[in-house]
């Protein structure tokens, strides 16, 4: 998983960019799964894990009612989180450029392609940064697609992925930079 949670968040339509860079240290970590049941196909290369998944690699930890992760034969993954309405998928990840500064996000459906790096969040889908605990920015809507390579987000208020008339609203909260931030 290259690069998995690095973050330059660019909101459509409103010309701002929120910087910030995943844990690069997680790409060498063991990947961990725990949970209640795993099923494998070693034929189509599919592993299901079901009931309370909790992923670690690193910094990332990544919850779900249910992972799926196929694997293509040149070793790329291709993983998908499933949540409820009641329960989201869900991950967080230490970013590099701080002691404490992390990146966290949730949907009922999550979708990661190792491959083309981008990461796919649907459904009651939300993302936020926090320093020290506290939220600087944040963003939700029912479709938020990141491009890990290019580190370029977009949220959309439906989760076909496309904007469209009368299909909600998406949301952005942009905190103020404190005065020692601004002089770097």
């Amino acid at each position: 998983m290259k690069r998995f949670l690095s973050v330059a968040l660019v909101l459509c339509g409103l010309g701002t960019t929120l910087v910030s860079y995943a844990e690069k240290a997680d790409a060498t970590k063991p990947t961990n799964v725990e949970a209640n049941k795993m099923e494998y196909d070693d034929i189509k290369q599919i592993n299901t894990f079901t009931g309370n998944v909790v992923l670690t690699r690193g910094t990332i930890l990544m919850k779900a009612n249910k992972m799926v992760v196929k694997q293509d034969p040149a070793g790329y993954q291709f993983i998908t989180l499933y949540g409820s309405s009641d329960a989201l998928a869900n991950f967080k990840q230490k970013r590099d450029g701080g002691p404490d500064q992390w990146i966290e996000g949730q949907a009922e459906r999550i979708e990661y392609d190792d491959k083309a790096e981008i990461m796919k969040l649907y459904s009651k889908a939300r993302m936020r940064r926090l320093e020290n605990g506290k939220p600087t920015d944040e963003v939700e809507g029912e479709f938020i697609s990141y491009d890990t390579r290019a580190e370029f987000f977009t949220v959309h208020n439906t989760a076909s992925g496309d904007s469209k008339q009368g299909g909600g609203r998406i949301k952005a909260v942009i905190q103020p930079r404190a005065a020692d931030t601004k002089a770097k």
